[in-house]
């Protein structure tokens, strides 16, 4: 895409959805970082269902630790790796205890060190909860960007990379958010909805997907 059609892409997706944010239910940056932890290879939608209830009890890394490990696991044991995740999360609440008095750090170096977190999470935790303009690579980024010609790459690093280059202002601060909602609403893995895409003009994918054929009555 050329700078311009680039601007046009995320002006539209912008016009759409002025004020996107992730679906992930949380009251504080510490509720982020569990919810993102807890919402790899699974969706959204059921990690919300568990942490309602765990964010009412536990709003904190101490009262995180006081609850524990097996206690945390009882509320997340409808969501995939359950048991994995729940040690990660406690231990990451003990390491924001002893090494940053019980905050969670804002930078990308500091965020990273916690258990469980990687590059992605930081970047969501760095985006969501401390208002910086980054690039959460996740698998509807990675497949919209390469689908798109938007910001081609094979690993998420290099699509990470790329967007930071070409996203323009005023958009680079909600990007990912809409390059995300996109993804899992309209230009979905399986059969993307190319006949109701805002952007399906400027977008490289061919053949474009047509509308389904009306069904008719037997």
């Amino acid at each position: 895409m050329t700078k311009a059609e680039i601007f046009e892409f995320f002006r539209r997706l912008a016009e759409d959805n002025p004020s996107p944010e992730t679906e992930l239910e949380f009251g504080s940056p510490f509720q982020l970082v569990v919810a993102v932890a807890l919402s790899a290879q699974s969706t959204d939608v059921g990690v919300n269902k568990a942490t309602r209830r765990l964010f009412a009890e536990v709003r904190t890394p101490q009262e995180m630790i006081a609850l524990g490990e097996e206690g945390l696991k009882e509320h997340i044991k409808t969501i995939g790796l359950f048991n994995t995740k729940a040690k990660n999360v406690i231990a990451l609440s003990r390491m924001l205890v002893d090494e940053f008095g019980g905050q969670v750090p804002a930078t990308r170096e500091e965020l990273v060190r916690l258990p469980g977190v990687g590059r992605k999470t930081a970047n969501v935790v760095l985006n969501c909860a401390f208002g910086e303009e980054t690039f959460a690579v996740d698998t509807h980024v990675f497949r919209v960007g390469n689908r798109t010609g938007l910001a081609r790459g094979k690993t998420p690093e290099e699509v990470e990379a790329k967007l930071d280059k070409r996203v323009p202002q005023p958009f680079r601060r909600h990007a990912h958010h809409w390059l995300i909602l996109h993804g899992r609403y309209t230009c979905k893995a399986r059969v993307p909805e190319c006949w109701r895409c805002a952007v399906a003009d400027l977008c490289a994918y061919r053949p474009k997907t047509p509308a389904p054929a009306a069904k008719t009555g037997s």
